[in-house]
């Protein structure tokens, strides 16, 4: 493969990393036995022949945001992409996102479910105009027990901001893949593979894939819930294409975040 660009990691600075993780095996029921330091994740990128890693982390509560956006800017390893992070009750995001873009971070992650918003609040009207088509936005999506970050949330926001670059995470909808389907899948806008290979079968995946688009869809590990190595084993026990695998591998996210990969 000629490249691999990794569109979805987690990092967490080493103090608070072991409790992060562990809030992760919890809340959503998974062995997770990755480190999710920025040296592990580098590791791991390295392990599985990476070339590039959009890292980020999301903001639980306004003043973490600031915090967060410098500890992924300030991480200057080569393979490493940042996305920065608003929370819904940040005062001044204006500047703040216009900060984001200052700092070189190339997009902005949102978890509905662990910051506490439904994705067609109100409320988060003024944060999708400001952002609008600056910066793609890295949209966790779904959750089998909370609906903040429904799939059909998601398509509201899309007809009301076209203009949006969303990447909904999961496939679209993390355990709501039959919702996704309906509202989401051959929309303008990019899904990526992260956390979904290891619940739904190569054909289920493939099936998705194609019904959407080959060209809106991007790798992702969703690290450290899987390394590298792990996830890509399992992409390329999927039924597709080289040319599809090349689409998906890197081709759609060099693109997306214009990189000049050769």
């Amino acid at each position: 493969m000629k490249h691999i660009i990794d569109i979805h990691t987690h990092a967490f600075p080493k103090n608070i990393e072991p409790k992060a993780v562990n809030f992760l095996r919890k809340y959503y029921g998974l062995e997770i036995h990755c480190s999710a330091t920025m040296d592990s994740l580098i590791e791991s990128a390295k392990q599985g022949n990476v070339d590039k890693i959009v890292v980020c982390s999301t903001a639980t509560s306004a003043h973490q945001v600031k915090d967060i956006n410098n500890f992924i800017s300030y991480n200057t390893d080569d393979r490493l992409i940042g996305f920065g992070t608003i929370h819904p009750d940040y005062l001044g995001f204006e500047n703040e996102i216009k900060r984001i873009q200052h700092l070189g971070l190339k997009g902005i992650k949102l978890h509905p479910d662990f910051q506490k918003f439904y994705i067609d609040d109100p409320k988060m009207f003024p944060i999708y105009e400001a952002i609008g088509d600056k910066l793609p936005i890295l949209m966790h999506t779904g959750d089998p027990n909370v609906d903040y970050s429904s799939p059909k949330r998601l398509s509201k926001v899309l007809e009301l901001f076209p203009k949006l670059r969303i990447i909904a995470a999961h496939m679209g909808g993390y355990c709501r893949w039959s919702e996704a389907e309906e509202y989401l899948i051959g929309k303008e806008l990019f899904i990526d593979t992260s956390s979904t290979l290891f619940k739904l079968s190569p054909k289920q995946v493939t099936d998705i894939i194609r019904k959407h688009g080959t060209h809106k869809v991007l790798f992702g590990t969703d690290y450290p819930v899987s390394s590298h190595k792990e996830e890509l084993d399992r992409f390329f026990h999927l039924p597709l294409t080289t040319k599809e695998q090349e689409a998906i591998l890197w081709e759609n996210a060099s693109e997306l975040l214009d990189l000049k990969m050769e």
